[in-house]
């Protein structure tokens, strides 16, 4: 692990939505924990002073968590402001004279990937990259060929042990601790293989649609928002084999083992659907075959997985906004008592969101005369009020130089190689009700159907 401790912190677009939604939150966080003694620079083009730019700091804060008037005061005592077009070198001569002794800046890329290119020639031009690391942001490239151009932009300036590719989804809590009930549980390994689990779901449920960023899904659509990056991180936490020790390049290599068992998808097993009225969002086009909801089986060719399908689903506009991970083990081979089989498999079931929970469902015998059994889950309930917010832990990882929580060039462009084949309207597009489980081809994807989360009922399509 690069140990050296980054003494910056440059956050290119600091008055976007993502600075207000996510970065000055997490750092009022890491300041109030004494993570963050050092300057902190915000950079963008939009004719601000410094005062405008704390004001926007104090806005966020009041809309998203609150201030620590103390903590506050300190982030303001070390923030300073670069007002400057990215395409003039001007703006990179200033940020090398506000860096002053600073020798390990830390470079946050807080805005579109069109412009990443230049700003990271901007940064290598000034001498600005000497020493440094580098954040970006998701979209890492929009398929397999433009995730390697992204990355070989990247490695033209930095070494690839200081990219830092930040998936806020990858620094939840609830996600973490999938891995960690994973590990530290000896229970659950003798079971965690394709001899005991007949399939997995993974379900990332929105009852809500884009929320006005209609542009912006247009760009994207389900499988590149979410699935690429989410879904399959969620997938490799799963079912990767245990990497020897803490060590982050020992956890990044078992990662990558896992992307690169998974198989290439293919049309047949793969459903994608838009919600009737998407059409009618602001910056969509009247014919768009953009998916708000995609359904796929994907297949995981090592020892322990073969033959074990995982499912995976994901959707705007849904009943419920829930994800969840659900596990049906294999029936028992024989029925003993009098039940000809039982109605429903051992099953392990993981919520991550909104609420956590973890639960086992089991078989156990109802009353009376005859044995016969019932279904009953016994379940483990996590209180997460005091976690660190996802980006407060993620922005802390990269301070230290911690590539755990982070993905490698080689992951990225392996998970793009997983969707490549079914991108670019290659699978025909469905369209389905708001508030149901998507289109109804979706449950021909999986014998038995869907484990629809709870607590809401869904509504037929």
């Amino acid at each position: 692990m690069n140990a050296i401790r980054s003494d910056a912190f440059v956050f290119f677009g600091a008055t976007g939505d993502l600075a207000h939604k996510m970065i000055f939150p997490a750092l009022q966080a890491l300041t109030r924990a004494g993570e963050l003694d050092m300057p902190v620079i915000g950079v963008a083009y939009a004719n601000w002073s410094l005062d405008q730019l704390r004001e926007r700091a104090r806005d966020s804060l009041k809309a998203h968590g609150g201030i620590d008037e103390e903590a506050f005061r300190r982030l303001c005592a070390r923030l300073q402001y670069i007002d400057g077009d990215y395409n003039d070198p001007a703006t990179y001569d200033r940020l090398k004279q506000t860096l002053g002794d600073a020798s390990h800046p830390l470079h946050y890329m807080a805005i579109p990937p069109s412009m990443f290119g230049t700003v990271v020639q901007g940064l290598a031009r000034s001498g600005c990259a000497k020493g440094a690391r580098i954040i970006i942001e998701k979209p890492f490239g929009h398929d397999l060929a433009s995730a390697r151009a992204l990355n070989l932009t990247l490695h033209e300036v930095f070494a690839e042990r200081d990219i830092f590719r930040i998936d806020h989804y990858l620094g939840k809590e609830a996600v973490q601790n999938l891995l960690y009930f994973r590990f530290a549980n000896t229970f659950l390994e003798p079971v965690w293989n394709r001899t005991y689990i007949e399939s997995v779901q993974i379900t990332m449920a929105e009852n809500f649609g884009v929320q006005g960023r209609g542009k912006f899904y247009e760009e994207a659509g389900a499988i590149r928002d979410v699935v690429q990056n989410h879904l399959l991180q969620v997938t490799t936490l799963l079912t990767m084999e245990s990497p020897v020790g803490r060590d982050p390049v020992a956890m990044s290599a078992e990662k990558l083992r896992l992307f690169r068992a998974m198989r290439p998808l293919r049309s047949e097993e793969v459903v994608r659907g838009q919600f009737r009225g998407y059409r009618d969002e602001k910056g969509v086009a009247v014919d768009s075959q953009v998916e708000t909801f995609a359904a796929l089986c994907l297949h995981i060719d090592n020892w322990r997985w073969a033959g074990v399908p995982f499912y995976i689903r994901t959707g705007k506009c849904l009943p419920i906004t829930c994800s969840e991970v659900f596990v049906t083990l294999k029936h028992p081979p024989l029925a003993v008592f009098d039940d000809v089989m039982p109605t429903q498999a051992n099953h392990f079931r993981f919520r991550v969101s909104p609420e956590v929970i973890i639960s086992l469902g089991a078989q156990v015998k109802q009353s009376g005369e005859a044995m016969c059994g019932e279904s009953v889950e016994l379940v483990a309930r996590h209180q997460t009020q005091h976690d660190e917010l996802p980006y407060q832990r993620l922005l802390g990882g990269a301070i230290h130089g911690d590539i755990a929580q982070f993905t490698s060039d080689e992951s990225v462009e392996t998970a793009w190689s997983v969707v490549d084949p079914v991108l670019n309207d290659t699978v025909p597009l469905l369209e389905y009700d708001a508030g149901c489980w998507g289109p109804a081809a979706a449950d021909r994807l999986i014998p038995g159907g869907w484990h629809n989360p709870k607590p809401e009922e869904s509504k037929p399509c």
